[in-house]
């Protein structure tokens, strides 16, 4: 795994951390479509701990098949980008001043800034694009990341994906979504952007989820 230089590029929409607003279903970011998906993975700390390793070192995206082809962090000291309260209302951002991790292969973890280049396919559909991490969250019992497109992708918009530990011992993982059709086969045949992410919603459920660890 290469990393690249850094480009100052700018994701391709404007409704940056909208997967974070509450009322995302109802009201989704202008000619996009929005999905959301929530699914119990278990209880207690250590699967939270678990789940919550596999999915700072790109599991999810690995797992449904994508490949990441470039890993570029944000020059500087980390950020951890916008987040909002259950209101929908902006929090103050803060500065994540941590050590860069890095997996086995040598690939650096989630960092808000960090852009990736992915490759693959899902169900016979491009799933390739340059890619960037909106904003991170780092919390005792809740911990995820956004994924903004910045191009050569068949959409444009973003998507979160998020793991947390409740009061009830519950450890969940909850993926949102809008997505906007920029090819033309997507602008044409719109019942092929909701089934798109349909089949990637599931393959990042396999991935982290451990009923889906071995096969059947």
């Amino acid at each position: 795994m290469r990393r690249g230089n850094f480009q100052e590029d700018t994701v391709d929409y404007a409704a940056v951390g909208a997967t974070q607003a509450h009322d995302l279903m109802g009201y989704p970011p202008e000619h996009s479509v929005p999905a959301e998906a929530s699914w119990r993975l278990g209880s207690g700390q250590a699967r939270f701990e678990s789940s919550a390793d596999a999915l700072l070192s790109w599991g999810a995206l690995r797992g449904a098949g994508l490949h990441l082809t470039d890993v570029r962090p944000a020059p500087g000291p980390m950020y951890s980008g916008v987040e909002f309260d259950a209101e929908g209302n902006a929090l103050t951002a803060s500065k994540l001043d941590v050590e860069q991790r890095f997996d086995s292969d040598g690939t650096p973890y989630v960092a808000a800034g960090t852009t990736i280049r992915v490759r693959g396919r899902v169900k016979g559909m491009s799933a390739d694009g340059e890619l960037r991490v909106i904003y991170a969250i780092d919390q005792p019992r809740r911990v995820g990341f956004a994924l903004g497109t910045v191009g050569d992708s068949v959409v444009s918009g973003e998507e979160s994906f998020v793991v947390t530990w409740d009061d009830t011992d519950e450890v969940r993982f909850t993926v949102r979504a809008f997505d906007r059709p920029v090819a033309l086969l997507y602008r044409m045949l719109p019942p092929l952007l909701k089934r798109r992410r349909r089949e990637l919603f599931q393959g990042y459920l396999r991935a982290v989820s451990p009923l889906f660890s071995t096969p059947s």
